[in-house]
């Protein structure tokens, strides 16, 4: 795409996927797993994962309107998410947000998270907002959108 001043103009995905590599530089992080898609489902707009602790995981379950794929381990629970849903939103801690749905060797028990939750449709995808603000709602936190902007 171009700019009637002759220049190329940058997409949201372009900008994105290139803000992730200058903050990783240019190099995948090491992964252990990566959480795959289940056979029989496809996942046209790619796959993140979020993380959170298991607890919360139980807590956030019964919020959703739809409930997409879900890994899990002892520890942690993983909701399969679109790619890119950490656009312009900071998940809130203990929750971690697992670009291209890879483990961190650093939440990771021994062996990968088995599937948990599988939907009854063809898409593994929780839907982000809702996963979001219930995540917000549990830990008191508030959403990235509604704080107020200092000048």
């Amino acid at each position: 795409m171009r700019a009637a001043t002759g220049t190329r103009v940058l997409g949201m995905d372009t900008l994105a996927r290139l803000q992730r590599a200058r903050l990783t530089g240019g190099r995948p992080a090491d992964p252990l797993h990566r959480l795959p898609v289940p056979d029989g489902m496809s996942a046209p707009l790619g796959c993140d994962a979020v993380a959170m602790p298991s607890v919360l995981g139980q807590q956030v379950l019964p919020r959703l309107p739809r409930v997409g794929c879900i890994y899990a381990d002892a520890t942690h629970w993983w909701y399969m998410v679109p790619a890119d849903s950490d656009y312009a939103m900071e998940w809130p801690a203990p929750s971690r947000y697992a670009t291209g749905a890879v483990v961190p060797d650093a939440l990771d028990a021994p062996g990968a998270p088995g599937l948990i939750h599988r939907p009854d449709d063809t898409v593994p995808y929780t839907p982000p907002i809702p996963l979001y603000l219930a995540l917000c709602r549990l830990t008191g936190t508030t959403p990235s959108w509604s704080r107020p902007v200092s000048a």
